[in-house]
């Protein structure tokens, strides 16, 4: 039973990996991304970015929360994947 549990844990361990790591890495930078496109309330980096993407007034309260919406879960997304990339490699990764 202790072998199995080994060479199941060995085979995974590889894309296992790859795909948590790629998740965590997308979601981050979208995460990123979905942040800085939110209105602001001065005249900072979101404020430019957004400021294109909000030209109408009508509009703006349900794009917003669309945005708000997207935004929770992208951060769901990442958090999850945050706590398993913690769960499953403890010690962190030897040589990445």
């Amino acid at each position: 039973m202790c072998c199995l549990l080994n060479l199941v844990k060995e085979l995974l361990v590889g894309p296992l990996q790859i795909a948590l790591f790629a998740v965590w890495a997308l979601s981050g930078l979208f995460l990123i991304a979905l942040v800085l496109m939110h209105s602001g309330k001065g005249t900072g980096v979101s404020d430019m970015i957004a400021s294109s993407l909000y030209n109408s007034s009508a509009a703006t309260g349900v794009m917003e929360q669309n945005l708000d919406k997207l935004t929770v879960i992208v951060a769901v997304v990442f958090s999850i994947s945050v706590v398993l990339c913690m769960f499953f490699f403890p010690q962190g990764i030897v040589g990445l």
